[in-house]
């Protein structure tokens, strides 16, 4: 006689659990061994979600696997902490799960950025009568292309979760601040000739020649350094890619040159390409990405407060990060956490344990 089927259990197996009463490095643990690469965060959003559903004095909203929590005491300030739950893919080296070694722990997100995402659950388990109004942004899809941006969809469809006076976002500084960003933007120069057979060059022009002059004018530019906000920002101009030529017997007809140019917060996208395409005066320069940086804001009485109270080196933020995408809201942002940001992404991703302690009690200095 057929065995007759069990029938499914209705209830679905309970997901990760943080328990924010822990210390701020058993917590990162917990959060970096929730596996959480980019677009495959949810499970670590319900976990971050259902950690904060309990708190009575926070409001929470879920938007897709993005959790806002936030506090409305009517406080005269409003300070926004934010950090990405998603990593770069695991590889070959075992990422996870973490392990400790001596003081250190080690692991995928320990470093990008899953100790900041611990500080900020920390501080909001803990701190319940702060003296500023908190928005605590947890968001998904920061490590791939900015259309998948959490940050950028709420900015977008509901930006009044995320107004406020300042905010910081808890990227890896090493325990520094780092004010503002630089911008970003991308050109490709195309040069063209005439193709012909390798064999008879006479008969063509080769455009990848022609390159030469354009590498040229990049060897020869000195990149200036410029101070915003009392900050030196190191502006850079450097070829990243090159493509020409379709067979090995063929004169190539057209060579592309891709140029990235990083500049300071003190220019937008238009006078950026401006100064790149005066760079490059007789040659077809075409933009193909930008992104504009974002003023560090450190003279407003936000920004001074969080110096004061940190007692930690400021320096300025010589890549671009989403503090860029607070500056378009009218939001001056650091940022601050911990990590030393030349591990992010590498197979020995690892973070001393009394830099998360350290950021943690230099935030409670701050906000209790």
């Amino acid at each position: 006689m057929p065995s007759t089927p069990l029938p499914a259990d209705p209830t679905p197996a309970p997901g990760p659990v943080l328990d924010l009463g822990t210390d701020v490095t058993t917590l990162t643990a917990a959060i970096c061994d929730i596996e959480s690469v980019s677009q495959d965060e949810e499970a670590l959003a319900d976990a971050i979600e259902a950690a904060l559903r309990p708190l009575s004095h926070l409001e929470v909203t879920r938007d897709g696997n993005t959790v806002v929590a936030r506090t409305s005491l009517g406080r005269d300030e409003r300070v926004v902490l934010a950090g990405h739950i998603d990593t770069v893919p695991l590889t070959d080296v075992p990422n996870l799960p973490t392990r400790r070694v001596d003081d250190e722990l080690w692991g995928r997100g320990t470093v990008d950025m899953k100790g900041g995402v611990a500080v900020m659950l920390r501080i909001a388990a803990e701190v319940t009568e702060p003296a500023r109004d908190l928005t605590f942004l947890f968001y998904e899809c920061e490590e791939i292309d900015g259309r998948y941006n959490g940050l950028a969809r709420v900015a977008e469809t509901s930006p009044d979760l995320l107004a406020g006076d300042f905010a910081v976002l808890l990227e890896p500084t090493n325990g520094a601040i780092e004010g503002g960003c630089k911008g970003t933007l991308r050109v490709e120069i195309t040069t063209t000739g005439v193709a012909a057979h390798s064999a008879r060059p006479w008969k063509g022009h080769n455009a990848i020649h022609d390159a030469a002059v354009v590498l040229a004018r990049l060897s020869a530019y000195e990149a200036e350094t410029i101070t915003v906000d009392g900050l030196d920002y190191h502006e850079a101009l450097q070829a990243v890619g090159i493509t020409g030529g379709i067979a090995g017997n063929v004169i190539p007809d057209r060579c592309v040159i891709t140029v990235n140019y990083r500049y300071a917060p003190d220019k937008n996208t238009d006078e950026a390409l401006a100064h790149v395409r005066q760079v490059f005066d007789g040659f077809d320069v075409v933009l193909t990405d930008a992104a504009d940086g974002a003023r560090p804001g450190l003279l407003l009485p936000a920004a001074k407060a969080f110096i004061d109270a940190l007692g930690v080196p400021v320096n300025a933020k010589e890549g671009w990060t989403d503090v860029a995408r607070f500056s378009v809201l009218g939001i001056p942002a650091v940022n601050y956490g911990p990590g030393d940001p030349n591990l992010a992404h590498m197979d020995d991703e690892r973070c001393p344990v009394g830099q998360y302690a350290d950021a943690e009690a230099a935030l409670l200095r701050w906000l209790a």
